[in-house]
């Protein structure tokens, strides 16, 4: 795996929000772990995925947060500040079923124009398997209780608390995807 791409990756995370969002940091670097487990199976596109893992909640970075709604906010961010690759900003637009939680929020038409969905389902799923087995504070866990934990800090009746509720059986899927590759079970 190069290192360029994702030296710089790690290093922007950090930046933004290490200092802030501690909880936050440790959740993105336990993400970028999982990947690291999956780059055996990903071969040209290991180093992204791994980038789009410690960058996919960059959004939620205090001074970032001009819409509120962290994935098209990191991605504008990647996009327009740093000029980063589209397939990187793509991913951290669309991580984790976010089309879903933009409806919610009245801004699906907005990120699908400017961040299209990737096509690559391999990479896609891997970066939901990532995100989605990892709790708040970087601890592998399972995406049942990864759904569960969400519902509860956020109350089932709040924007991402219905968003993740919708979402769930496709996670759940994304998730038994990447479970079930055999080459893809993490080292």
């Amino acid at each position: 795996m190069k290192h360029g791409l994702l030296a710089w990756a790690q290093s922007l995370a950090e930046k933004e929000l290490a200092e802030p969002l501690r909880r936050r940091w440790q959740h993105s670097l336990g993400v970028a772990q999982r990947a690291a487990g999956l780059a055996h199976v990903l071969g040209g596109d290991a180093e992204l995925l791994v980038s789009a893992a410690v960058l996919h909640d960059v959004g939620y970075a205090p001074r970032l947060a001009a819409t509120r709604f962290h994935p098209l906010d990191g991605a504008r961010f990647l996009r327009d500040v740093h000029g980063a690759d589209d397939r990187l900003t793509r991913l951290v637009a669309n991580h984790s079923f976010a089309l879903l939680e933009a409806e919610e929020r009245g801004l699906r038409d907005v990120l699908e124009a400017e961040f299209p969905l990737l096509e690559d389902q391999r990479l896609v799923d891997a970066l939901v398997y990532c995100d989605m087995t990892t709790t708040p504070d970087g601890v592998r866990t399972t995406a049942e209780e990864r759904v569960a934990e969400i519902v509860g800090r956020y109350g089932a009746g709040s924007v991402v608390g219905r968003f993740i509720r919708r979402a769930a059986p496709e996670v759940f899927a994304a998730v038994a995807r990447v479970e079930a590759a055999p080459a893809a079970q993490p080292r």
